[in-house]
């Protein structure tokens, strides 16, 4: 299932008209997409050339066209394809979890592990606030709405409160951003199971003394 989401979001990622049509052109546009991360995150974007990114990529310029009409295009659709790779390596784990604490603290601690080998994903999506702010806003709404969704499903179990899912969801979400950018970015002195804990700890019980 995670394969075939990866695939159908590969495809969705080319500009309009500009899908591949066969496993080669599927994996020459996932290699672009690889390189255009690389090359955003380590240049940011307007020092990156399409140059840049074939060169990395190992592809003709020319390929470049085939799928992307731009430099633009081509960092919209990183910036979705990005948040298509946080949600296909974290939800195999949060469904994997007993209840909806351990959920979201295995949500935390498997988006820290992916930051960990994807820093990039920092630079690239503050700068889609400027390139693309579109694209900035659908990707911090879409990651509310999906976690409001399961608390919502997770309220109905009875297993946590049921009001406001929606103030709920923002606060977790920008605790884990922020979270992700200090210990999965920042550094990683301390274990993204000891602060996983911490924040399961936090959503358990608050921060008020007992």
């Amino acid at each position: 299932m995670a394969g075939e989401r990866a695939a159908s979001a590969t495809l969705s990622a080319a500009s309009a008209g500009k899908a591949p049509r066969t496993d080669r052109g599927r994996r020459t546009l996932r290699a672009i997409l690889d390189a255009a991360a690389i090359e955003f995150g380590e240049r940011g974007f307007h020092d990156t050339s399409i140059s840049g990114i074939t060169r990395r990529a190992g592809v003709a310029l020319g390929s470049f066209y085939t799928y992307f009409d731009s430099k633009d295009a081509v960092f919209r659709a990183l910036v979705r394809d990005m948040s298509d790779q946080v949600r296909d390596y974290v939800t195999p784990h949060i469904r994997a979890a007993p209840n909806q604490i351990a959920a979201e603290r295995a949500g935390l601690l498997s988006f820290i592990d992916f930051v960990r080998g994807h820093k990039e994903i920092y630079r690239i999506i503050d700068e889609a606030e400027f390139v693309d702010p579109a694209s900035f806003r659908d990707h911090y709404q879409i990651t509310a709405d999906r976690i409001s969704q399961r608390l919502e499903a997770a309220a109905a179990r009875g297993e946590v409160r049921g009001d406001a899912p929606e103030v709920l969801a923002w606060a977790i979400m920008g605790m884990n951003v922020f979270l992700g950018l200090r210990f999965g970015v920042w550094g990683n002195e301390r274990s993204a199971e000891s602060v996983a804990d911490v924040i399961a700890g936090l959503l358990a019980h608050g921060i008020a003394l007992r």
